[in-house]
């Protein structure tokens, strides 16, 4: 049994033992374009630069001509069939040969914390991951290419990831010390690098209900890792009021339903019936799912009133210029729990929606932090223009141009109701203003003591 037929079949033993997998991406190969630093491969008669202080291997597909190569501090060219180096000939562009050389990009760029250079391998149409849950998880099986070269950083602190089983280079790793063997020699060590270490032996996950992730620990450098090319920072959502999902790096708009759940609960017949039931109809198209386990929060305790560790977390994400959506599918799936919850193994439910897009100009948006910032300011114009009146006044009156109503140095005084403090007619309707705006919706359902199926 070959290579590739080896990796089939321990994917099919996975999925009758109910794990899940995550497939690395990227990969270090040398006639991949998004690898060298013009986003091409070399040209023929080129010169070529490997950083000199990094350790990689290559895989090579093709034949190169190349005018000189300046190699790596260490590392390895796997070759394929048909696969050479040669130098350059009369046929080669004098222009390319003229040329800046072609630089190979850092191979150390590729971290294992990173969430865009995993792929699930049980996604579905409709169906994504929060972001902490794109990494590989403690019960997950982890398998690298067995055509590609890649290099893998373990993290920049010194902390185990802990995987169910790995899969590179046609070997599958179950145990610690067969894993350690194989990170301590050469071809372990010119693909993982970094001082975090690797480690093996999780179960599967035998929880029908799902189990969590595990990964609320390193989540923080997940999110440094995701949005390093922005800078750091989180875009703006494009809607008020929005939602951060647990393991979620970002704020997000549309709605999010938590179940308690009892021990007949399962969690992948309750996924694909949300996929099959809810998702697949018309008018959700657009939306984006993510259904997983996780810690319940103390908020989520006070709101049910039921004393559990762990919730079903159903994120609905809007994704398309339509909204509305996903709170119209998070009241549809309250009402399916209400009707059948029991049979179904949920004890309640409850949700909560994003609020209206940003620049709608919705009695909703209304209350949005820039209308309340617009507010704010025209109040303070105000006062400041009530100031500047009174101290014009009070000029005059010294200047001997202005008279008070009931005499020179008469005073008038407003009576002043037993109680009540002094108000401003203007404050008073700021504070009126801020109150006005509608607090988040959240909705609390259980499930009823009968199904009705």
């Amino acid at each position: 049994m070959g290579v590739l037929g080896r990796a089939l079949l321990w994917l099919q033993l996975c999925a009758l033992t109910r794990a899940a997998y995550k497939f690395w991406v990227p990969n270090t190969d040398f006639d991949a374009a998004t690898n060298w630093s013009q986003n091409r491969t070399p040209c023929a008669g080129a010169a070529v630069r490997f950083p000199a202080d990094k350790m990689v291997s290559v895989l090579v597909r093709e034949g190169h001509s190349i005018s000189d190569m300046l190699l790596p501090l260490d590392g390895e060219f796997v070759l394929a069939s048909g696969a050479r180096f040669s130098a350059p000939d009369a046929s080669s562009d004098p222009d390319c040969s003229a040329g800046a050389p072609a630089l190979f990009l850092d191979p150390d760029r590729f971290s294992w914390h990173d969430p865009s250079v995993w792929r699930s391998g049980h996604a579905a149409r409709g169906l994504f991951s929060v972001d902490a849950e794109r990494v590989p998880c403690r019960h997950d099986d982890v398998v690298f290419p067995s055509d590609a070269s890649f290099r893998v950083g373990l993290g920049l602190g010194a902390r185990t990831v802990r995987v169910r089983s790995v899969w590179a280079l046609g070997q599958t790793f179950t145990r610690d010390e067969d894993l350690a063997a194989f990170l301590a020699s050469r071809a372990g060590r010119l693909r993982f690098h970094g001082p975090g270490a690797l480690s093996v032996g999780s179960e599967a996950c035998a929880d029908p209900s799902g189990c969590i992730c595990g990964n609320a620990e390193v989540q923080p450098w997940i999110c440094e890792a995701l949005l390093q090319p922005l800078g750091g920072h989180c875009p703006p959502a494009a809607c008020h009021d929005a939602l951060r999902p647990e393991g979620q790096c970002c704020d997000l708009c549309g709605a999010i339903v938590l179940l308690t759940h009892g021990p007949a609960f399962d969690l992948d017949r309750y996924r694909a019936r949300l996929l099959d039931s809810f998702l697949a109809l018309p008018q959700y198209q657009g939306l984006q799912m993510a259904v997983s386990k996780v810690p319940r929060t103390p908020q989520s305790r006070e709101a049910t009133g039921v004393e559990a560790d762990t919730e079903i977390q159903v994120v609905l994400a809007e994704t398309g210029t339509e909204t509305g959506g996903a709170g119209r599918l998070a009241r549809a799936l309250l009402a399916d729990v209400a009707e059948h919850g029991e049979a179904l193994g949920v004890l309640s439910a409850t949700a909560r929606e994003s609020g209206a897009p940003v620049g709608d100009g919705s009695a909703a948006a209304q209350g949005g932090p820039a209308p309340r910032a617009a507010l704010a300011g025209g109040v303070v114009a105000a006062l400041l223009l009530l100031l500047a009146l009174l101290a014009g006044a009070l000029l005059l009156r010294r200047a001997g141009r202005l008279s008070s109503p009931g005499g020179e140095g008469a005073t008038r005084r407003l009576p002043r109701r037993p109680g009540r403090p002094w108000a401003s007619t203007t404050r008073c309707s700021m504070w009126r203003a801020l109150r006005s705006s509608p607090p988040p919706r959240r909705q609390t359902l259980g499930a009823p003591a009968a199904a009705i199926l």
